[in-house]
């Protein structure tokens, strides 16, 4: 009898995406996250509107707003609509908290937003986003483009205070400045292990020149995360 063959990382992400579309109910407000996970999601939301769900949906990015629009879902804004009911979104990391890592797609600061308007903020990952310890992934931190280097050094004494040391990065792309749907830069910062991340995220936001930071606690309430072999575990935080 042969081995059923294990899934790739993107058909992970979809097995993740369609998992969730059955919490998605007629007249939702849905946030939209931004990503290559939260693309599969929306692609999906989109068959099932086509077939008759009545959903409006508030995308974290232009990038998200592009592809929901081609695809014919109705967009509207939080200033219509304040209170989501539910937004679905992919992560750079989740820990066993349902703390998160997001932000390597540049579209941290709408996803918090949204996310945390949300009545339910939804992850959809594959099985390589679940770790014991955030901190792999380094984390991104949102700030404004005035006094950037200025900034830093007050990020890094942040992270010295809860005893990390830190190799920053200020995001490139094509060999410009990185710049954020809201004009802003973002310092990625090689980490490793986070400790206090609690503390950690309320001291970086109170840095002058900080928008966000990457870091989301206690915001995900659930999590759709698939594995290899097919399955999709629906996780609840405690």
């Amino acid at each position: 009898m042969s081995k059923k063959p294990k899934l790739t990382a993107d058909e992970m992400k979809k097995a993740a995406a369609l998992a969730v579309l059955p919490k998605i109910q007629d007249g939702m407000i849905v946030g939209l996250g931004t990503g290559s996970t939260a693309n599969h999601f929306i692609n999906a939301l989109a068959e099932k509107a086509k077939a008759g769900l009545n959903v409006k949906c508030i995308p974290t990015s232009q990038a998200s707003a592009k592809l929901a629009q081609s695809l014919g879902l109705t967009l509207t804004t939080l200033d219509e609509h304040p209170f989501v009911d539910i937004t679905v979104d992919g992560t750079d990391e989740i820990d066993g908290s349902f703390r998160l890592i997001k932000g390597g797609g540049g579209a941290l600061l709408l996803e918090k937003i949204v996310a945390s308007s949300s009545k339910y903020m939804v992850v959809i990952a594959d099985e390589s986003k679940q770790v014991k310890q955030l901190g792999a992934f380094p984390l991104p931190i949102e700030v404004v483009p005035w006094g950037v280097k200025a900034t830093a050094w007050k990020i890094e004494r942040a992270l010295k205070m809860v005893e990390v040391e830190t190799k920053m990065t200020l995001r490139s792309r094509d060999g410009q400045t990185f710049r954020t749907d809201a004009g802003n830069c973002i310092i990625d910062c090689a980490c490793g292990a986070l400790k206090q991340e609690d503390r950690l995220e309320y001291a970086l936001n109170n840095i002058p020149g900080v928008v966000n930071n990457g870091l989301f606690v206690g915001i995900c309430g659930i999590a759709y995360i698939a594995h290899a072999d097919g399955k999709v575990e629906e996780l609840y935080r405690p």
